[in-house]
């Protein structure tokens, strides 16, 4: 096993600079997902691990040795790409084979190893079949396996599911969490699913324009968000943020006229901030319906309603500001009603309006 650390990687293409200086550590067998929007860096963070694109400046650390100047076969790393790179000649057990016959393997030893691979990914029965007469669930698992069998110290998955529909997205995530479990390898796997990554994770780098916003385990960026840039973007419907104003007896004051206790515990921390402009973040499932409206209630006006059966999203308009909130069935109906929503101390998140930092 191994552990992998980038210290203070940069790419540039030209006088375009796409990755700014980004520095990480990944343990012994954890599994770190990078997540973004598109361009954010992530895909070339992950190509330059593996060699297949050149580092600009800093060092990529694979299990204590540099490896910058190794050739992608020298770096004991395993790649599974987003289209499965499958040879369309080849059979399963000969697409898996291929790179244990490349390094010279025994034949007993390859036999092994692919057998083992296909029990773990229940491939057993596909061995003889050619690609184009498998589904892309089973091309994606046949190329996970290929991964497996060489052992590597390091898997990388770069958006391996983002070809599948999402019936078969949501397969495949359990199938990944199970191999997890069985094979138990360094990896780093790249993703634009905010989902993929808070199911998946032990960790989660988030970035944004090359960027590191945050790491951190699932639970921690999404209870406690750095950024406002990671609190809109993980979680669906993602974090309410709308312009607030800090009082001197820490109140938050929203548009619309609702004003909300912060509690002790943050106030303590908002010395430099109030009488401030603030962001204040609210998830749409902590916005609690309720038919009774006092002062602290937050009042707003029904834009879209949502029915999803189990809950509805209501999407209001509170001050001129849009809210969307998630409430029980059936408590707000149609378009134009009017909708009162109360918050706890404990679920209010701020931001400094500037920096776009967590206080």
């Amino acid at each position: 096993m191994a552990t992998l650390e980038l210290r203070t990687v940069r790419k540039s293409f030209g006088p375009l600079e796409i990755v700014h200086g980004v520095s990480l550590a990944v343990a012994d067998r954890e599994f770190m997902v990078f997540v973004g929007p598109s361009g954010c860096g992530k895909s070339t963070l992950l190509r330059m691990i593996a060699g297949l694109e050149e580092a600009t400046s800093g060092e990529i650390v694979i299990d204590g040795r540099v490896v910058n100047e190794l050739d992608p076969k020298d770096r004991d790393i395993a790649m599974v790409f987003q289209d499965y790179a499958l040879y369309p000649h080849m059979t399963v057990f000969e697409n898996m084979a291929f790179s244990l016959r490349y390094r010279g393997f025994a034949k007993a030893e390859i036999r092994r190893r692919v057998d083992e691979a296909a029990r773990i990914l229940e491939i057993e029965p596909l061995l003889a079949r050619m690609p184009r007469q498998l589904s892309g669930g089973q091309r994606q698992r046949v190329a996970m396996g290929r991964a497996i069998v060489r052992d590597p110290k390091v898997f990388l998955f770069d958006e391996p599911l983002s070809n599948l529909d999402a019936k078969l997205r949501v397969q495949m995530r359990t199938e990944i969490k199970r191999l997890r479990e069985r094979v138990a390898i360094t990896t780093v796997y790249v993703t634009h699913d905010q989902v993929e990554a808070m199911t998946l994770a032990d960790r989660i780098v988030v970035l944004d324009k090359g960027n590191i916003q945050q790491i951190g385990t699932p639970e921690e960026v999404y209870e406690t968000p750095a950024t406002t840039f990671v609190a809109s973007f993980i979680g669906a419907p993602p974090m309410n943020l709308v312009p607030a104003q800090i009082t001197a007896d820490n109140i938050v004051e929203l548009p619309g006229g609702a004003r909300l206790g912060i509690g002790s515990e943050l106030a303590s921390r908002l010395s430099g901030a109030r009488d401030g402009a603030v962001w204040c973040g609210m998830r749409p499932e902590h916005l609690v319906w309720t038919p009774d409206a006092d002062r602290s209630a937050i009042i707003g006006s029904a834009i879209v309603v949502e029915p999803l059966g189990s809950d509805t999203l209501v999407s209001l308009d509170v001050g001129g500001q849009q809210l969307i909130a998630r409430v029980p069935p059936r408590s707000v109906r149609r378009a134009g009603e009017r909708v009162a929503l109360n918050v706890a101390a404990t679920n209010i998140h701020l931001f400094d309006r500037t920096t776009e930092r967590r206080l």
